[in-house]
């Protein structure tokens, strides 16, 4: 499936670290910042979520929230956000169809992406690392939400 700018994208249901369903069209209220990771605990993935978490408060004033997709269980996540007092919601795509469905599966899982939806679930921005050890900051994200909102 191809993603274009413009156009709808995906729904989807997961669990969230929580231990419940998650459905992104049942959620979301105004924009979405999906964070598709490799997993919980890798220094790359560590260093991305402390950076957002450390900026929330400029996330929120643009009316973002941030999801974030992995692999991992519901377990992984919530020891995760524990130990990084992350405020994200995590969400488990065990099998990687949801990552798939947005281009962010690779030979060796899940890649590092990320895509900016609309309250319309219409795709506003979409960036796909080329090597999992890259990943845009908060500044660079900030920047481009409010280019594309």
């Amino acid at each position: 499936m191809s993603l274009k700018v413009g156009k709808a994208v995906p729904d989807f249901s997961l669990v969230a670290d929580n231990g419940k369903p998650y459905k992104l069209s049942n959620k979301i209220k105004n924009k979405v910042l999906l964070v598709f990771y490799p997993g919980d605990g890798t220094p790359v993935c560590t260093n991305q979520f402390a950076d957002f978490r450390n900026n929330e408060e400029k996330f929120k004033k643009l009316d973002v929230e941030i999801i974030g997709i992995s692999s991992n269980d519901s377990k992984y996540h919530q020891s995760f956000k524990k130990e990084h007092n992350i405020p994200f919601t995590l969400l488990t795509d065990e099998n990687g169809q949801v990552a798939s469905d947005y281009n962010c599966l690779g030979m060796f899982g899940i890649k590092r992406g990320i895509f900016l939806v609309d309250n319309k679930m219409q795709l506003k921005y979409s960036h796909i690392e080329s090597v999992s050890i890259f990943r845009r900051n908060s500044d660079e994200i900030i920047d481009l939400i409010k280019k594309y909102s």
